[in-house]
């Protein structure tokens, strides 16, 4: 916190301005998640068709996230930015005028859009801001706006459901985001990440080259499997416990995750910035692995918290100090580019893990799931150890802690 204060008051303002506007953007989308299950159910929606369309969010956030990066990179992040918010503003009052569930799947997909623009445009924007030898300090604080927005949204959503029913939550849920529009609105973003020469370079075709290059590669293989690990996790975690018959719910569970992840991010921005961001990658994915073993064979309360404050250590580590990895291995004017690409591939994970794992449920049960969710992560954690450098003992070295990034364009 003593870095923030010492930075200069214009840095100070726009940091403040953007974790406002990310609270408020966290909030309008959480608020969400508690009730539009109830408002598909109660417009004809069978369980089935429920998990359709909530799962169309990732169709909306998958097809735009590169298309994003590259406007990121040649527009300005600002402008990534308003989409997000204007998406996220337009959506909810959409959703009470939509009565088919294949316009509600529509709609579904269009909301996500919102998450791949904002994301996209707000991570590159405060690393953009932050000074370099202090960026993974910056990033952890002002990724902080995540689990506090995700824990008071879905209160303001119930409430607001109970006491007036569901047109005042869609109104509220899209008030959130257009007074993020306000907070947004007066920031200035540094020159540098509106250069157009890189992003238009970019834009000629070399899509898969920077994909598949080496900076790339393995972060945005690494974060598929960490997005398989959580996708079975957010998508069986309420059937495993209503089966289990615990007296905690699933609320209880994310708010304990919520908890242990803003806890995580704190304890770990400004460490990454001495130690390096790889031991804390490493310390992330070896988190969500020993978290999916632990919900296989949880039998009480206790062990369920357990496993939700090991899963929140592990999921509120590991997308800052990724994001801190990959801003520090590009330009800034591809910044937008790498960051979408390297996200695309946690996307990528939770969109096809329900559908492709939900198959397994009935023949091998949810402990198995949990077991084969326990594995990608430390899957990605054996592809990190060996292929996060330039040779197998620097990335072992690199993973652990004990040498600096090759690929960061500082060294």
């Amino acid at each position: 916190m003593l870095t923030l204060l010492g930075l200069p008051p214009q840095v100070r303002k726009t940091l403040f301005a953007l974790w406002m506007t990310a609270l408020l953007f966290w909030s309008s989308l959480a608020s969400l998640l508690p009730t539009l299950p109830l408002y598909i159910r109660d417009v004809g929606g069978t369980p089935h068709q429920i998990g359709i369309v909530m799962g169309a969010f990732a169709v909306g956030l998958l097809v735009s996230r590169a298309w994003l990066g590259r406007v990121a990179d040649q527009r300005g992040r600002k402008m990534v930015l308003v989409i997000g918010l204007a998406v996220a503003a337009a959506a909810p009052l959409i959703y009470h005028l939509s009565q088919s569930l294949w316009l509600l799947a529509w709609v579904r997909a269009f909301h996500g859009i919102s998450i791949a623009a904002f994301t996209t445009g707000y991570l590159a924007l405060v690393t953009d801001v932050a000074p370099s030898e202090h960026r993974g300090e910056v990033i952890g604080y002002t990724s902080l706006a995540h689990p506090i927005g995700v824990a008071i949204g879905p209160s303001i959503g119930s409430w607001i459901h109970e006491w007036a029913g569901y047109l005042p939550l869609f109104m509220i849920s899209s008030g959130l985001a257009l007074i993020g529009l306000i907070c947004i609105w007066p920031i200035r973003e540094p020159e540098s990440s509106r250069r157009s020469g890189l992003g238009s370079t970019l834009n000629k075709g070399l899509f898969w080259r920077l994909l598949l290059g080496d900076r790339l590669r393995t972060p945005a293989l690494v974060m598929l499997l960490v997005g398989l690990t959580f996708g079975i996790m957010a998508t069986f975690i309420p059937l495993f416990i209503a089966d289990m018959d615990f007296s905690l719910n699933a609320g209880t569970f994310y708010t304990a995750a919520a908890i242990a992840s803003f806890l995580g991010r704190i304890l770990t921005g400004a460490a990454s910035d001495r130690w390096g961001r790889g031991i804390f990658i490493s310390m992330s994915l070896g988190f969500y692995g020993l978290s999916m073993v632990q919900l296989a064979q949880v039998t009480s309360d206790q062990q369920l918290l357990l496993a939700a404050v090991i899963q929140g250590l592990g999921s509120g580590i590991l997308i800052p100090m990724m994001a801190a990895m990959m801003a520090d291995r590009s330009l800034p004017q591809e910044r937008g580019r790498v960051l979408s690409l390297s996200l695309g591939g946690f996307d990528l994970g939770i969109a096809i893990a329900g559908p492709v794992f939900g198959a397994l449920v009935i023949p091998l049960g949810l402990p198995f799931l949990f077991l084969l969710a326990g594995g990608f992560s430390f899957l990605g954690l054996v592809l990190f150890m060996s292929f996060s450098s330039k040779t197998f003992g620097e990335s072992l070295l690199f993973a652990l802690g004990r040498s600096r990034d090759r690929y960061a364009l500082e060294s």
